[in-house]
């Protein structure tokens, strides 16, 4: 981390008050969105292995829900706060917002590192997890899904879980109750990939947009999980070549170019890219001053300060990880006239695709890769143009513009709706 005091969630307030004053939003609103709706902390006791019983601390933050259900992931991470928390639920308004899907934004998260602990135990820690919360989740009140630490997998036994601990007439209907599920049971084909895959489709439109050949190009990627994996192979089909990579175990570097896919399937058996045979393991400092056209940050917030944002020598930062830039490093970035696609736009994809989920539960249907694929691209393609246009028309940066176009948004519905009562 750049810093042991980065405070997130009061960033994105900032974020928000400065996006505020750009559209007029009603101090009524702003006043609103400025703080979470309900803030949920459990305490839940979990046996392990060994016999022993440890107590585990979860969060679920309900942000806003004037455009539908709470909607936002859940965290497995040993450095999960309150604020951070926060801080997500409230960007999960803005993406939701900006995607025109009916949902508000949540967020939730258990303070642990899962790594330390086996198949077993995480479903245990998961399923209990899920009873705590019990009918504060819901398939038409809050619906969670993976994020970093969590997968597929584990949205599986929270739907499970939900099924038999709360009361439905009919408990099929329940399995929208989280998304991100395996296809085989009621999840979407085209999710996995779906936070990458949007965050490519915003490189595309930049690159068409700045008539920048992708062919050729050079990027890096910090962070090899779901996210940045998956972006960092679909860009490959556009004949980009991926010349370094990080993760929390450390850098590599490869000049000639790393095959994402093999570095994918190594990720997959060793938890990490260490050890990758192709690879010449480089520092931090040195990852973040390699030369290149474009860096996807994909690991966690805050990890480019200023001393970072200084190193870095690309033309294009597209934020596969929410919060990757401090404010600070941001200002220099753009001082210096690099580009940057925000992250409420650019990873905006895997709630995109969660919702082509959602509907098809609710619809009983299910659709082919195919219709999820052309869903998204065009969802991505007309928000990417919404943000443009609106940092055009009010001459600010891409990430106030992201923000104003969903406070636009969120403000229409509150002046038609008003305050209760």
């Amino acid at each position: 981390m750049t810093s042991d005091k980065y405070e997130f969630f009061k960033v994105v307030q900032e974020y928000l008050s400065k996006a505020a004053s750009v559209v007029h939003l009603d101090a009524a609103v702003e006043a609103i969105l400025s703080q979470p709706r309900n803030e949920i902390i459990v305490h839940f006791p979990v046996r392990m292995d060994n016999g022993e019983v440890k107590l585990f601390k979860g969060y679920r933050i309900q942000h806003n829900n004037i455009l539908g259900p709470f909607k936002g992931g859940i965290r497995y991470h040993e450095s999960v706060t309150l604020d951070d928390v926060k801080a997500l639920a409230s960007m999960m308004t803005w993406k939701c917002a900006l995607m025109r899907l009916p949902y508000g934004g949540g967020k939730g998260g258990i303070k642990f590192n899962p790594r330390n602990h086996s198949t077993a135990e995480l479903q245990r820690i998961t399923r209990r997890f899920a009873h705590a919360l019990g009918g504060n989740i819901g398939p038409d009140y809050d619906i969670p899904a993976p994020d970093v630490g969590t997968n597929g997998q584990m949205m599986a036994w929270i739907m499970d879980t939900y099924m038999n601990t709360v009361g439905h007439v009919n408990k099929q209907a329940a399995r929208g109750v989280v998304t991100g599920k395996p296809v085989a049971s009621g999840g979407t084909v085209g999710r996995e990939k779906a936070t990458g895959q949007g965050v490519v489709h915003c490189i595309t439109e930049w690159a068409r947009e700045r008539r920048f050949n992708l062919e050729g190009s050079t990027y890096i990627v910090q962070g090899f999980g779901n996210v940045g994996s998956n972006a960092a192979t679909i860009l490959s089909r556009y004949g980009a070549s991926l010349i370094a990579v990080g993760d929390h175990f450390g850098y590599l570097r490869s000049p000639e170019g790393f095959n994402p896919h093999k570095l994918s399937e190594w990720t997959r058996q060793h938890g990490t890219i260490q050890g990758y045979p192709s690879g010449q393991p480089i520092s931090r400092e040195e990852f973040f001053s390699t030369r290149c056209d474009l860096f996807i940050p994909a690991a966690l917030e805050g990890q480019v300060g200023a001393a970072e944002a200084r190193a870095l020598d690309c033309k294009l930062i597209a934020e596969g990880a929410n919060g990757p830039l401090t404010p600070e490093g941001e200002k220099i970035l753009l001082d210096r006239g690099v580009d940057i696609l925000p992250d409420v736009l650019a990873n905006s994809g895997g709630v995109t695709v969660s919702y082509y989920e959602w509907v098809q539960n609710k619809r009983s249907e299910s659709w082919d890769l195919e219709e999820v694929d052309e869903k998204l691209e065009k969802a991505m393609k007309n928000a990417y143009r919404e943000v443009v246009d609106m940092a055009r028309s009010k001459d600010v940066d891409l990430r106030t513009a992201a923000y104003c176009v969903a406070l636009d948004r969120i403000q229409t519905v509150y002046r038609e709706r008003d305050i209760f009562p």
